[in-house]
């Protein structure tokens, strides 16, 4: 993303001798105020105080606010890159966790504007409190969403944490779907940072300090990098292509209408336990996809599979991305043209669900079981009700989607993603009020 160009005085001598606060008070105390208003006049003075201003103006061109009534990273738009980790709680007691999240909202904040996590400590012989890898780079529209899961409330049947009443009843472990094979190691978690930034070393940066600080009251359970098109390499800004080249996600409710967001993503007052007003349920599902096996099918059975037109994104019989999809077209061998176990077709349904997909694809080297990649998609979705909306959709399509040929679902998590907070708060605040 294009920058604002850096504010400069008027006199190129004085930038280039780069004049700090503290000079300039040096010079002012021996005389000097009128040689500096004299050479660039009192416009380079202040040029010149404000120099640390101005370069955090410069940032501000890409920072997303961490504050504000809805968590940053749900309906903002979708940046490069993703770091995404579920942890396990280990906090002995139920202050030590509300201090947590207070520390990380502190954090979070900071790290949001480009800041490092803490002032860094003049004692050369104590560990610095930022880890430094972010050093020198722009926020780059990092947002940090946090999220809560069902065993934080109740695990193994013990309240750990005294938050057993508060569980809301859409806050339950996910059913068990037809074709799952969920690993352990991808699945689960007490609590989720889901990090979003147009630079992953950011993003990186971002996770690995908000889990330094949870030493002592968090683990982490798994971890997961994801990527998508850059914003750089799609100057359109495109709906982003999955690992098989098609678009995902065309169908999304339109972040900009807050009667859609309302209707469909944000809890909203008297639909669920108060404290989960204006946040948003988080289903997460690592999708492995076979992508040599997929490589070696005939474009036509490919576009059968998705139902959609792989270049444009149109439904099969369309010609544009955002046509409506007509399942009653048929052809000429009387054969409906969008299949009847399209992934298109079984997601939709009868088209009463909706949900809010923020998806990022994966690649982890290479499978040592079959010698093959180790890809697919970190898929995320945002709802205002699993159980009416993901869950249906889900059912559906592991009966009945021929994109099951070639894929598997190895993880799966469900987070309660907590309101946004005004400065002063913490995030969290109306779960353990």
């Amino acid at each position: 993303m294009a920058k604002n160009p850096e504010q400069t005085s008027q006199e190129p001598s004085l930038l280039n001798k780069k004049f700090t606060r503290r000079d300039m008070l040096k010079t002012a105390g021996a005389g000097g105020v009128g040689v500096l208003i004299g050479a660039s006049g009192l416009g380079g003075i202040l040029s010149l105080a404000n120099a640390e201003a101005d370069h955090q103006a410069d940032k501000g061109t890409d920072i997303v606010s961490f504050y504000g009534k809805h968590q940053s990273g749900i309906a903002t738009e979708t940046q490069n890159h993703l770091y995404f980790v579920s942890l396990d709680a280990t906090a002995s007691n139920r202050l030590e966790l509300i201090q947590l999240f207070k520390d990380w909202t502190e954090a979070a904040a900071r790290l949001t504007k480009g800041k490092p996590v803490g002032d860094q400590s003049p004692n050369g012989f104590l560990p610095p409190k930022d880890t430094g890898d972010a050093a020198g780079l722009s926020p780059s529209n990092l947002t940090i969403t946090f999220g809560v899961g069902p065993a934080l409330f109740v695990k193994d049947g013990k309240d750990r944490y005294g938050l057993k009443h508060k569980q809301a009843k859409e806050l339950k472990d996910l059913p068990a779907f037809s074709l799952d094979a969920l690993e352990d190691k991808w699945s689960g978690g007490d609590i989720c940072i889901q990090a979003c930034a147009d630079d992953l070393q950011v993003a990186f940066h971002a996770v690995r300090n908000l889990v330094r600080i949870a030493r002592g009251k968090a683990v982490i359970r798994w971890a997961q990098t994801g990527f998508q098109r850059s914003k750089q390499a799609d100057h359109g800004n495109e709906t982003p292509r999955n690992l098989f080249g098609f678009k995902d996600g065309t169908v999304n409710p339109d972040v900009k209408k807050a009667r859609d967001m309302n209707s469909e993503v944000f809890v909203t007052p008297g639909s669920d336990k108060d404290w989960m007003v204006n946040g948003s349920y988080m289903v997460v599902r690592r999708i492995q996809m076979f992508i040599e096996v997929w490589d070696r099918t005939t474009l036509k059975e490919q576009e059968k599979t998705f139902g959609r037109h792989r270049d444009s994104g149109a439904p099969l019989g369309s010609q544009r991305e955002f046509d409506k999809a007509d399942f009653e077209k048929k052809d000429e061998n009387g054969q409906t043209v969008i299949p009847a176990a399209s992934h298109m077709r079984s997601a939709h349904g009868e088209g009463k669900q909706q949900i809010l997909r923020r998806a990022y694809s994966y690649a982890d080297g290479m499978d040592p079981k079959t010698g093959s990649f180790d890809a697919g998609l970190l898929f995320i979705c945002f709802q205002k009700s699993p159980s009416k909306q993901f869950i249906p959709i889900q059912e559906r399509l592991a009966k009945n989607d021929k994109l099951n040929e070639y894929t598997v679902h190895r993880g799966s998590a469900i987070f309660a993603c907590l309101p946004g907070i005004k400065q002063g708060g913490y995030i969290g605040e109306t779960l353990f009020s």
